[in-house]
């Protein structure tokens, strides 16, 4: 089966609101539709072009980005900034730690919280990730100028920002 088209998608949206008589925002509807269709494309585009090679799920690299970036943290700070379920974080915390990539480890005051930090060999594998992620974003990019690209940013800043993510 082909994938269908955005076009596609936006018409058969289209009909089918209009088969429902109602008045709803076609234009709210694509601007998600696209957003949601974007997103899924460059963590497909990734996974098939980076990721995978190396074992690695889309939800296993955000979890990563997100202690890279932030350092030692507890185990339900990440799962809010990865956006994710504290029971899906475990998983993937276990694949992380099994791969040598993260260690765990008992909060130092309260024995009930985890403390979750990459190992040196995770440090490393970012360092090589990162820029290898990044070529991608500008190849998913390219079609766009640099103003618009900064206001495509700003924008999505701003639905993230009035959903309260």
């Amino acid at each position: 089966m082909t994938p269908r088209t955005i076009d596609q998608s936006e018409a058969a949206a289209e009909q089918r609101v209009h088969e429902l008589d109602l008045e709803l925002d076609a234009e709210a509807m694509a601007t998600v539709g696209n957003l949601f269709r974007a997103a899924n494309a460059i963590r497909v585009h990734a996974e098939e072009r980076l990721l995978t090679r190396r074992n690695i799920a889309w939800t296993d690299w955000v979890v990563l980005w997100v202690v890279w970036l932030w350092g030692e943290m507890e185990t339900r700070e990440v799962a809010a900034e990865a956006g994710i379920a504290k029971t899906t974080l475990s998983g993937v915390v276990e694949r992380l730690v099994q791969a040598g990539w993260m260690d765990r480890r008992t909060h130092p005051h309260d024995g009930r919280r985890r403390l979750v930090r990459l190992t040196a060999r995770g440090h490393t594998l970012m360092s090589e990730l990162v820029p290898r992620i990044n070529e991608l974003e500008v190849e998913a990019t390219a079609a766009l100028s640099a103003s618009q690209s900064r206001n495509l940013s700003s924008y999505l800043r701003a639905v993230t920002r009035r959903i309260g993510v």
